[in-house]
């Protein structure tokens, strides 16, 4: 049986259709009101990080630019003097022995950080028993203070130390680690290589976890020995992670200063010799006489060299690529 429906039931139905819960009406305003808003919210979560990157890098660099052409001293604010502190630079004999031994740095150490973390990375990345332990060993410099591994170092290349006295013992002649500029230099650039190793070798374990085992397994078919197949297979594979350790690894040895500080003392090795740019911007600008606008114009120099390191790096992986 068909219930019939009258026009006053039919334009109630509809009234009541066409009138939205009241509740619902406030969702869609709220919704409303969320769109409106949502361009400036990114904003407000970015906001504290970039507080903290204004206050705590943009502004000292900015600052360090301005002292740059002053004459600013520890307790004086200075005057204005343009270019001083920059024409000094060039008449100033320890500049040039901090960037003759900063670039020596880089020389020396770039290279090893390049390669030996990934010969190390291929050799902890196979799956045999024990081999957790090297990783976690290897990895230890790392996490280990830089003090208290300039420390060791002192300990075991002094004159009395462990490795002067296994060369007495051999029938060998005590060596002036820590006497002489070039081997102290050398010195301060093991140390940086043995706890860099760590840190660019996990770097690399992640590179080489991406490479796929079949282009392995058919260059070992083809009768590729393994040095044929880590200049084929594993380099072009990884090439990308080798370009970022350069880079990373160029700067940090261009402004290298704990090991050399610890290693030379404050003074920089016998007559300054081990002197390197950051050492002199601390020797420089710290103290009551300290000359801030001086110290300020050499942390310039350094910024623009360090950048035009890792320029150089990016240009030269572009062109290999192309």
């Amino acid at each position: 049986m068909k219930t019939e429906t009258t026009p006053r039931s039919r334009g109630t139905t509809a009234l009541s259709r066409s009138a939205a819960p009241p509740r619902a009406a406030e969702e869609q305003r709220r919704a409303r009101g969320i769109r409106t808003h949502l361009p400036s919210s990114p904003w407000l979560f970015l906001a504290p990080g970039l507080l903290i990157v204004a206050a705590f890098s943009l502004y000292p660099f900015l600052s360090t630019v301005m002292h740059s052409f002053t004459d600013a001293r520890t307790l004086t604010e200075g005057q204005f003097v343009g270019g001083a502190n920059y024409r000094e630079l060039i008449h100033d004999a320890m500049f040039w022995t901090g960037l003759r031994n900063s670039l020596l740095y880089v020389l020396g150490v770039v290279p090893l950080l390049v390669l030996l973390p990934l010969l190390l990375a291929m050799l902890v990345q196979r799956h045999i028993p024990g081999i957790t332990f090297f990783r976690a060993a290897f990895y230890t410099p790392v996490v280990a203070s830089v003090v208290v591994v300039g420390l060791i170092w002192v300990w075991l290349l002094d004159d009395r130390g462990l490795i002067n006295a296994l060369l007495e013992s051999l029938g060998f002649g005590k060596v002036g680690f820590l006497g002489d500029p070039w081997l102290l230099l050398l010195s301060a650039m093991a140390v940086t290589v043995w706890k860099g190793l760590g840190y660019y070798m996990i770097i690399y374990l992640a590179a080489l976890a991406n490479v796929p085992r079949e282009l392995h397994e058919a260059c070992a078919v083809d009768g590729a020995g393994a040095v044929r197949r880590f200049l084929t297979v594993t380099v072009p594979a990884v090439r990308s992670t080798m370009v970022l350790v350069a880079a990373l690894s160029s700067v940090s040895a261009f402004k290298v200063f704990s090991e050399v500080y610890l290693m030379a003392g404050p003074t920089g090795g016998p007559g300054g010799e081990d002197t390197t740019l950051v050492m002199l911007v601390q020797q420089v600008g710290t103290g009551l006489s300290g000359r801030v606008g001086y110290a300020s114009a050499l942390s310039v120099v350094v910024f623009v060299i360090t950048l035009g390191l890792m320029l150089l790096v990016l240009r030269a992986n572009r062109k290999e690529e192309a």
